[in-house]
């Protein structure tokens, strides 16, 4: 717990130079996706090359957002296994 609280406490100065409110938004939308990865002890690179195009493709309905949440993700993975 302490190194993820460290985590936090180093990106707080790094925070101070993303450049705008909406920015810093989209930092921290971003690290908490991360460390749910790290936290369900999935790789957060698998997650994010999967999830990622799949939110550019306008064909991807809104509707199903839902199922590219970490947890839920994890559970299709391994349903597929």
């Amino acid at each position: 717990m302490e190194r993820l609280i460290r985590l936090i406490a180093i990106g707080r100065n790094n925070y101070l130079f993303a450049g705008s409110d909406a920015a810093g938004h989209r930092a921290a939308v971003a690290y908490t996706l991360v460390l749910s990865c790290y936290r369900l002890g999935m790789e957060p690179w698998a997650y994010l090359r999967d999830v990622l195009p799949k939110l550019g493709d306008t064909r991807f309905p809104a509707s199903r957002l839902a199922e590219l949440l970490p947890e839920v993700w994890l559970q299709q993975q391994r349903q597929q296994m």
